[in-house]
């Protein structure tokens, strides 16, 4: 397959329609593109048309391009990752998997312009957060949430407002910073470094005051991420997790039992801020990017090192830190209802606290003057009819009439 016939379908695929992240390529399905979190057909070959093996085996062959640590790592995992780019018009980071032993591939989008925390709409606080000095920052998300995206208009604002070398560990390069008053050095998996926790050694050795590390993979790379910020540098981080609960457990899931407290106690040292994301749909059609955001303080160290109790939980911990610019999920979610952008509906299925999140709803449209059109539930109360006292009259009136007299 040469590359006239791949950038002909990738370049229609992308003109099919606006707002565009994904191209999938599946054995027995049409070319798919995923639009604000939809799939779509795209018809490449006439009404119905559908890819073949080896179109799909030919797609990832032409994408590999003869590379043999990608061959070596797909016949070994199943899987392989790589970059795409078709001249003056988008680059992509590339998954190319099995699937019932044929080859599928996804392909995501990469943004050409760096984003601003202006232009994605992230809270005020994320100034505060790049201010940093030293200690661990991660931003958590699922598959295809912007975590990406966020890093890297944080680091677009570092890149601005700060005078320091920047180095980052990525897999691929997603954008490209061109020097502000910082000077960045981007190092991109298997071409310029084998792994990300010899990449991170090595960064250690390159006089950075900031370190990216595209994901935190294994327990080694964890170690060295806690190692740098404990020596006065600042990392940023990835992992796919849901909320600051889960990313503390996933943590301590890494490592041996009998290294939890020592674990718990660097943690709670060295951890500054867990970002969670997700994406809901808005009213007026797109995606909002919905955060949850814990920083460090006293009771947050406390609940690192000792775990969660009744009393003290991190859902708990971010509300009452609402001062400091922090806020849970639900209450980012209340936020974007009163102002107009989701609709309840949206709120209620992406909220964590249901019951809470539905009292929040209820208050503000007593407030709007609107209700709710409440879901029957099926259970009905039994209330009795109220008693009704009745005068001698109706008494009569409803009374049987009298039988016949005898003869």
């Amino acid at each position: 397959m040469d590359r006239e016939i791949v950038d002909s379908l990738l370049t229609g695929m992308l003109q099919s329609a606006e707002g565009i992240s994904d191209l999938l390529f599946i054995s027995g399905k049409p070319p798919l593109v995923e639009t604000h979190g939809r799939l779509n057909k795209f018809s490449f070959d006439g009404p119905g048309s559908v890819l073949t093996p080896l179109f799909i085996e030919q797609l990832a062959g032409h994408i590999i391009n003869g590379s043999e640590r990608l061959k070596m790592e797909f016949a070994v995992s199943g899987s392989c990752d790589c970059s795409y780019a078709i001249e003056n018009l988008a680059r992509f980071r590339v998954n190319i998997f099995k699937q019932n032993g044929r080859h599928a591939v996804v392909m995501r989008k990469l943004q050409s312009e760096v984003p601003t925390l202006d232009k994605l709409g992230l809270p005020p606080v994320f100034r505060e957060i790049v201010k940093e000095k030293n200690g661990i920052i991660l931003v958590t998300g699922g598959t295809g949430t912007g975590k990406t995206t966020t890093l890297a208009a944080m680091l677009n604002e570092l890149n601005h407002t700060q005078e320091i070398h920047i180095v980052t560990l990525e897999d691929p390069i997603e954008f490209f910073h061109s020097h502000g008053k910082a000077a960045i050095s981007q190092r991109e998996l298997s071409k310029d470094f084998p792994n990300f926790a010899d990449g991170l050694r090595a960064a250690l050795r390159q006089a950075p005051k900031a370190i990216l590390v595209g994901e935190i993979r294994d327990p080694q790379t964890l170690e060295i991420a806690m190692t740098a910020s404990e020596t006065g540098h600042i990392v940023f981080s990835t992992l796919h997790t849901i909320n600051a609960g889960q990313t503390i457990n996933r943590i301590i899931g890494m490592f041996p039992r009998e290294e939890e407290q020592q674990l718990r106690q660097r943690l709670s040292e060295t951890l500054r801020y867990v970002i969670s994301q997700r994406l809901v749909n808005k009213i007026e059609g797109g995606r909002l990017l919905v955060t949850e955001i814990m920083g460090s303080n006293l009771r947050t160290r406390e609940t690192i090192i000792y775990g969660e109790s009744e009393n003290k939980s991190f859902s708990e911990i971010i509300e009452a830190g609402s001062t400091l610019g922090w806020h849970t999920f639900d209450q980012s979610l209340i936020a974007a209802y009163q102002a107009g952008i989701v609709t309840e509906e949206t709120a209620m299925l992406s909220c964590t606290n249901k019951g809470k999140v539905r009292r929040e709803l209820d208050l503000i449209q007593k407030r709007n003057g609107t209700v709710s059109a409440q879901v029957p539930s099926g259970l009905r109360l039994n209330i009795p009819e109220p008693i009704r006292i009745i005068d001698e009259d109706e008494i009569a009136s409803c009374s049987p009439p009298s039988p016949p007299a005898k003869r």
